[in-house]
């Protein structure tokens, strides 16, 4: 994730201690480096990237165009609302930006179950809490003050909701990103995997079960095995090809014998 919020995390330390246009020039560019080297390595994050060098693009626009009074008013909770819209699109396309993240973390039986999906469900919904906390908390100080500024230290108003309430936000989302994917998943070496194989439509019994085991087995990877297979009771024909069929199955895991 680390890599992910670099344009970010570059961005928060260089905007209230660098002229607003030098802040998000750097985070555009930092942004559109990590897009491309992350899709060139095939590394996770591409819904955070994207959203990362739009949000940017759309701040340097602004920041050149707008008053300097106006952004010192409004660029962070212009930013925290820009972080909270590609969380919450993301989830609304199915590609939330933490199931990246967790998905290279776990293997690709675990990254198939439903228990998996319970748990990128609720961390996408604490980071868009988190964000939404921080829109909020950003927009407070510009909203009843005129006099507000980022780079106000003395108003507890504007370092307070500026910075000390929506950072402790973040803070809080990190920590329960960590705590809660390993309290969610204890159980999960008891969950059975689905999945499904393709076996011709004249397979005995004995056959679908010897073909659910090795496509099982190829699933878990190195290490584990899977046992307790069980085959669906109904085939799907293949489009195009009806003399072979799609067959559901399920399976568990565990560490295979050394």
């Amino acid at each position: 994730m680390l890599f992910g919020f670099a344009p970010w995390i570059v961005y928060w330390v260089l905007v209230g201690n660098v002229p607003f246009a030098a802040a998000v020039i750097v985070a555009l560019w930092i942004a559109v480096a990590a897009f491309f080297i992350g899709s060139g390595l095939g590394a996770p994050g591409r819904t955070l990237g994207v959203g990362a060098v739009a949000t940017f693009a759309v701040l340097t626009v602004l920041t050149f165009t707008l008053s300097d009074s106006f952004m010192q008013r409004w660029i962070q909770p212009l930013s925290n609302a820009g972080i909270l819209l590609v969380a919450v699109v993301g989830l609304l396309i199915g590609k939330p930006f933490v199931s990246e993240f967790a998905a290279a973390e776990q293997p690709a039986d675990v990254v198939k179950t439903a228990l998996f999906g319970r748990t990128i469900k609720v961390l996408s919904w604490v980071w868009i809490a988190a964000f939404a906390g921080m829109t909020v908390s950003s927009a407070i100080p510009p909203t009843v003050d005129r006099d507000a500024t980022i780079l106000d230290t003395k108003t507890p108003l504007s370092f307070l909701c500026y910075w000390v309430i929506p950072f402790s936000f973040l803070g809080l989302a990190a920590l329960l990103s960590r705590w809660l994917p390993a309290r969610m998943l204890a159980g999960i070496a008891d969950v059975a995997r689905e999945t499904s194989f393709v076996a011709y439509d004249e397979a005995t019994i004995d056959e679908l079960y010897y073909l659910a085991q090795e496509h099982a087995n190829r699933e878990v990877g190195p290490g584990k095995e899977a046992y307790n297979v069980k085959v669906g009771g109904m085939g799907t024909p293949l489009t195009g090809d009806e003399s072979r069929k799609s067959w559901p199955s399920t399976y568990k895991v565990r560490d295979r014998p050394s």
